[in-house]
């Protein structure tokens, strides 16, 4: 057993998470798929590499590629103002406080909102379960629970003055949508999802893949997981949200992150140019510092979280970017992000290496999962030769986790 089977291995055998997929790969290609554990507690039936999994906020990487696509082709600009977009992000209005009546206070924003902002979640945008102002403000105005759109919503700081976790990629989906003229679906289909041979990845979850659905679990204040039985996944979508709604295979979502190890290019398909890559690379937020998220004010959704603790973080376009070297992982200016179900990526462009960890359970952060994440991305990185060699070849499909 290599050291990366023994670390997810033991992650599901010592009953941490009921299953896991995890995948890593070097420009090569894949060097590591398995599959451990259940797809869910009370069910016989094994995790498998083509287990369907919630990918939540893992979209926003591929609205983020969508959206690059057409500032690639002029068709949008990175600092054009969204409000010619979308009319209502027009005239944005800044949230302040609460009066001592109780009523909100509200001025006019300073800047319009770009691009930029959206991708770099600087606009001003939240998310309310992360806010507790912006909580306040939805309920007080019967917003809570509605389509992420801009219209109602106010910004929590001036666009381009602090860095908020929120709506913002939902909102740059609908600017993909009005610029293309395409549903966002049928958009990453045709440019993203299709040619890149992500055939099991979409925006619902028709009866041909229900039955390897992985079920959606909740760890409680006790530890314990519990599956969730009330979650249904849908059939059909009225809404596509550009910044949580796809569903989607590990190998599927593995493909994304090799086109963008490989400079926008995968298996003769080219996705991106390798200067628009790279540019997605950048720290685009200048002095702005990426800030913890908070946990969530819905009971169970998120834990605090605070990615590399003590480290100043920074945002690229559509992903978090470390700005130091993590010890036996990521290096420096390395891009990642994650799902709120506690699925996981990274991609490390001067090591040569991205992979992936996927669970499906609650709350966002969990430290369990954390731990995880750490310690596959350690053997991964344990199992490259000093000279950097590929991972030896016997760990390419790992065997999966037998189950009693």
């Amino acid at each position: 057993m290599t050291g990366i089977e023994a670390t997810l291995h033991a992650a599901v055998e010592s009953g941490r998470v009921p299953g896991v997929v995890a995948l890593a790969a070097t420009r090569d290609g894949p060097v590591f798929q398995g599959a451990y554990g259940l797809r869910s507690l009370g069910d016989p039936a094994p995790m498998t590499l083509d287990t369907i999994f919630a990918l939540a906020s893992m979209t926003k990487a591929v609205t983020s590629v969508a959206a690059m696509q057409l500032v690639e082709e002029g068709r949008l600009g990175l600092d054009d103002p969204m409000a010619a977009i979308l009319p209502e992000m027009a005239d944005p209005l800044v949230l302040e406080r609460f009066d001592a009546a109780g009523r909100p206070v509200l001025r006019p924003a300073r800047g319009a909102v770009t691009l930029r902002h959206l991708l770099t979640h600087t606009a001003g945008y939240g998310y309310d379960h992360w806010d507790p102002l912006l909580d306040r403000y939805m309920r007080s105005a019967g917003l809570s629970g509605g389509p992420r759109t801009a219209k109602g919503m106010p910004l929590m700081f001036d666009p381009g003055t602090r860095w908020e976790y929120g709506i913002n990629t939902d909102l740059a989906g609908q600017v993909v949508e009005a610029v293309s003229g395409r549903s966002l679906g049928a958009y990453l289909r045709e440019r993203i999802l299709g040619p890149l041979g992500m055939e099991e990845t979409g925006f619902a979850v028709p009866a041909a893949w229900r039955g390897r659905m992985a079920g959606r679990h909740q760890r409680g204040p006790d530890g314990v997981l519990a599956l969730d039985r009330e979650f249904v996944p849908p059939e059909h979508v009225e809404v596509e949200g550009g910044g949580g709604g796809l569903f989607g295979t590990g190998p599927d979502y593995l493909r994304l992150l090799r086109m963008l190890l490989n400079g926008g290019t995968l298996d003769g398909v080219r996705i991106l140019a390798p200067e628009t890559v790279a540019e997605m690379g950048r720290n685009q937020i200048g002095a702005v510092e990426v800030q913890p998220l908070p946990a969530s004010s819905v009971p169970g959704r998120a834990d605090r979280a605070d990615f590399f603790p003590g480290m100043r973080k920074k945002w690229g376009l559509g992903f978090l970017m470390n700005t130091d070297s993590v010890p036996g992982r990521r290096t420096a200016n390395s891009l990642a992000w994650g799902g709120l179900f506690n699925t996981y990526y990274w991609i490390d462009p001067e090591a040569g290496i991205t992979g992936a960890v996927f669970t499906q359970l609650l709350p966002f952060a969990d430290a369990a999962v954390l731990d995880l994440l750490g310690g596959f991305e350690t053997a991964v990185y344990a199992s490259r030769s000093p000279a950097g060699a590929p991972i030896e070849s016997k760990s390419l499909f790992s065997p999966r986790f037998p189950v009693e």
